[in-house]
């Protein structure tokens, strides 16, 4: 059964959503503050992660950065307030996804649903893509430059798949929007910039001209890696 740790102080609203999200095969277990859910979290080694942002002591920006440091689990925001801000600030700490408070339960699983399917496509794509400097092998889910690996956020792989898969061609941000989140197509295009800035420095590719990832002004970004012979 799929296993998601939602830490949040709402204990009521959190025992609500326990019983609902167990008609849907998920095991939702709850925490209610920063250390409890950093112990669940250890023990329980959920498939993902939901993060209320407002929370007593740490709130959901420090764990969500925390976390970050040590896994690529995916997180899910939860933001009372629905701020842009608040969206920006998750997604540029490594969350995967938000959704602002009060929301429909149904939409909170659809959006669980279609973010544990994204970290899970470890298998259902066979082979690799290599570039110059650059290797993706869609197998392993595992990405290196220059032979050094380096470590992606769900969300953050997805995206420079999207990007080297059409190899040359121009894409809007509301082209990768659309791919990436699937349900909810008119999030702040202004969350591509912040993601694709994030990638980038992953990479290491902040040089000029760019290794990979070239901004179209005006348009989206470009995949401009140069292909192997035999990729």
């Amino acid at each position: 059964m799929t296993k998601v740790l939602l830490i949040d102080d709402d204990r009521k609203h959190s025992d609500l959503m326990q019983a609902y999200f167990k008609r849907y095969g998920i095991n939702l277990v709850c925490a209610y503050d920063s250390v409890e859910g950093f112990k669940k979290l250890a023990r329980e080694e959920p498939d993902l992660l939901l993060l209320d942002v407002m929370l007593p002591g740490k709130d959901g920006f420090e764990i969500c950065r925390e976390v970050r440091k040590s896994s690529n689990i995916p997180i899910i925001m939860l933001t009372a307030r629905g701020d842009v801000i608040d969206r920006v600030s998750g997604l540029e700490l490594g969350a995967d996804d938000y959704i602002g408070k009060p929301f429909e339960p149904r939409e909170l699983v659809a959006r669980v649903q279609a973010t544990l399917r994204r970290s899970e496509l470890k298998g259902s794509t066979v082979g690799e893509l290599n570039f110059e400097g650059l290797s993706i092998d869609t197998d392993a889910r595992t990405v290196s430059v220059d032979g050094n690996p380096v470590e992606l956020t769900s969300m953050e792989y997805e995206l420079l798949l999207i990007l080297a898969r059409r190899h040359g061609r121009k894409l809007s941000r509301d082209d990768i929007l659309s791919e990436l989140r699937g349900i909810d197509a008119a999030i702040l295009t202004r969350s591509v910039d912040i993601m694709i800035s994030r990638l980038r420095q992953k990479l290491g590719d902040t040089v000029k001209p760019p290794r990979f990832i070239q901004t179209i002004w005006g348009r989206g970004y470009s995949f401009v890696g140069i292909p192997l012979a035999d990729a």
